[in-house]
């Protein structure tokens, strides 16, 4: 019979092999680099890290989910991103020692593993292999960055529009697939939403009740948002529901 720790031990170098710049290392050194990791629990909402904090650690999602906000001047978030179970983050401070001009928040009850700089220095850079997989990595991030871009600039005057390039882009990153369309495996109240695309509650509210009524997406009992066929053919089709 396998105990527990080692089976919690397997699931940890998993997640430590799942990083695109680790995944060449040996087992050994990957158990060498999960040791490095410091491993904490955050509650829902609790701060994970202030932008200030974020030159010193990258950090890697074992359980739950973390929102990246940037706070505006009236203390309300707009948020950058959302990572789940396995994503990781902060890696690009490690290298030029600059803040990200964000905070980390437990979006749900996570566990997360910190890295420090100093660590990362001194076990890892010295690696050619880990140096040409985090530049890679830093090619990848900044193509995410642009998608972003896109969902912000897309189309300012037209609300629901960046309201369904939103949704899309949750449907490609959280998305679920069944045989109803595509469930998006992330919870977000209209508030959050309305942050992430740049458009005010009410707005977010309105455009999301005009989706469901034209069968484009439904909410379920979980809350959670279905993106359903419609939704695809229309965005492949280049039509407004």
């Amino acid at each position: 019979m396998t105990c527990p720790t080692s089976l919690r031990h397997k699931h940890e170098s998993n997640v430590i092999s799942s990083i695109p710049f680790f995944s060449s290392l040996t087992p050994d050194e990957v158990d060498q680099v999960e040791k490095l990791f410091r491993k904490k629990n955050y509650e829902k909402e609790q701060i994970v890290l202030y932008e200030e904090d974020t030159s010193s650690y990258m950090y890697l999602i074992y359980s739950g989910k973390v929102r990246v906000v940037k706070m505006n001047d009236e203390g309300k978030e707009q948020i950058i991103t959302i990572h789940k179970k396995n994503d990781f983050f902060g890696e690009m401070s490690l290298l030029d020692n600059k803040t990200s001009p964000a905070t980390i928040i437990a979006h749900e009850d996570s566990v997360i593993g910190l890295l420090h700089k100093s660590d990362f220095e001194q076990h890892l850079m010295h690696n050619d292999e880990i140096r040409k997989k985090v530049i890679e990595l830093l090619c990848s991030r900044l193509r995410e960055s642009w998608e972003m871009i896109k969902i912000l600039s897309f189309n300012a005057e037209n609300a629901q529009d960046r309201v369904l390039s939103l949704l899309d882009r949750l449907g490609e990153l959280y998305g679920v697939r069944d045989d109803r369309g595509v469930i998006i495996d992330v919870k977000m109240t209209h508030q959050q939403m309305a942050s992430y695309a740049s458009v005010t509650r009410e707005t977010m509210s309105r455009v999301l009740r005009s989706l469901e009524k034209s069968d484009v997406i439904s909410v379920l009992d979980s809350k959670a948002i279905l993106l359903n066929k419609t939704f695809f053919n229309t965005r492949s089709n280049g039509k407004r529901p």
